[in-house]
């Protein structure tokens, strides 16, 4: 199958997923939009800025879990500043993260904050399997090689979330991420897609 094909497949599959999983877990949604402003103040969805396909950046959405004004409480969480031997050694995920709220930990346990991802999906922004897009702050640290994660779109899930999810440090996703790039192909995205339904149940690596 040409790659041009397998594009449009790919496309058509995120738009007929993603507006099913927006449309079946709409009440859902409203749910856990509830729950999240009955303990914070505060939007229930965060938005941020993420980097997509060839470098281009799109505003990312997701529950939002943590303090509103975590920035300003754990402003040395965010300063994203890095020796070579910190970058190597980098894990984002901590079991014990300060900025979330206490009440929704279980949102990110569960991985329900992720639900709208999937609007990010039907606007094109992301694709159901690929590489999770990072902060423009952490792309700086890419090293020439791992620029090759820009060459496709991000997605909801990949391989680093099959494969040890939080667990992984900076550079162990990265090279998750480049192994999916290589062997990327619609069968192949069919079997993440069933692993992080599994994984999901697990919730390895979920913090």
């Amino acid at each position: 199958m040409n790659n041009k094909l397998s594009e449009l497949i790919r496309r058509f599959l995120d738009i007929l997923v993603s507006s099913a999983m927006l449309l079946v877990s709409a009440p859902v949604m409203l749910l856990i939009a509830y729950k999240i402003k009955k303990v914070s103040p505060g939007p229930a969805i965060f938005r941020q800025t993420r980097v997509g396909k060839n470098g281009v950046p799109f505003t990312f959405y997701k529950f939002r879990s943590m303090w509103p004004d975590a920035r300003k409480r754990f402003p040395e969480l965010y300063a994203y500043e890095y020796s070579q031997d910190e970058i190597k050694k980098l894990k984002f995920k901590k079991r014990e993260d300060p900025r979330i709220i206490p009440e929704l930990h279980w949102l990110r346990k569960s991985s329900l904050d992720e639900l709208p991802n999937f609007l990010n999906v039907l606007k094109g922004d992301m694709t159901l399997v690929g590489p999770r897009p990072d902060i423009p702050e952490m792309v700086r640290y890419y090293t020439e090689r791992q620029m090759k994660k820009l060459s496709v779109k991000p997605g909801i899930t990949g391989y680093a979330q099959i494969n040890g999810r939080g667990d992984l440090g900076f550079q162990e996703t990265l090279e998750e991420d480049l192994r999916y790039i290589e062997e990327r192909s619609l069968l192949t995205d069919l079997w993440v897609i069933l692993r992080t339904v599994a994984a999901c149940f697990e919730r390895e690596g979920a913090y």
